[in-house]
């Protein structure tokens, strides 16, 4: 699902179940000592995909330890970003010679909490999510838009290092080009940033890519 969101730029590595047995990777294992399974079986298997596609790009394996807003600290040379939720883990990962910074979350495809959406848009996206759904009910839109602003953040926060908050994007969904914009509320280098998306078994899937 990632590789058909992404440039061949960027390499991804995604797995759709767990093996229960893994172990933790060396240097990982303080990161989920007190983890419940299920959240260890995620964490390691998403960490798995993430040394996956490092290796393909001639990264060694090393452990992949969070920085203080729990982004993934990735060796010289590479950027990256991680995600999983129920029945999706993946990782996405380039070399910033070539590529700037890559964002992707994942989701279940199943309505927001309704106390969630005030909390998640900004100005203009209550009305873009009604006639999308007005268009199209068959797509849980509010979902799709929270991905998209995941997506924006991972992407953003390596390049800036400053917080952006669910109401500093706005987000235009493109349902023909299975494409959005996010138009940035704050001063920024850029206006806009650009993400792809992809709705189905289940999911939403959605990825920025910001070229350098």
């Amino acid at each position: 699902m990632l590789e058909a969101l992404l440039p061949s730029s960027v390499i991804t590595a995604e797995a759709f179940t767990d093996d229960p047995d893994e172990p933790c990777f060396p240097g990982e294992e303080d990161l989920i000592a007190k983890a419940v399974a299920g959240r260890r079986r995620e964490f390691v298997t998403a960490r798995r995909c993430a040394r996956e596609a490092l290796g393909k790009l001639g990264f060694a394996p090393v452990p992949i330890r969070p920085g203080p807003r729990r982004e993934p600290i990735w060796p010289a040379g590479a950027a990256g970003s991680i995600t999983h939720c129920t029945g999706f883990r993946g990782a996405a990962v380039v070399r910033t010679s070539d590529v700037a910074s890559v964002g992707i979350d994942a989701e279940s495809h199943a309505p927001l909490p309704p106390r969630v959406i005030g909390a998640v848009t900004a100005p203009g996206d209550v009305e873009h999510l009604a006639a999308l759904a007005e268009a199209d009910p068959s797509v849980h839109w509010d979902r799709l838009l929270f991905s998209a602003k995941e997506s924006v953040y991972k992407a953003w926060f390596p390049l800036t290092r400053r917080w952006l908050g669910f109401e500093d994007a706005r987000i235009e969904i493109d349902p023909a080009a299975g494409a959005f914009t996010a138009w940035l509320r704050v001063e920024a280098p850029w206006r806009t940033l650009h993400g792809r998306f992809l709705v189905g078994d289940g999911l939403v899937v959605t990825a920025v890519c910001q070229e350098k």
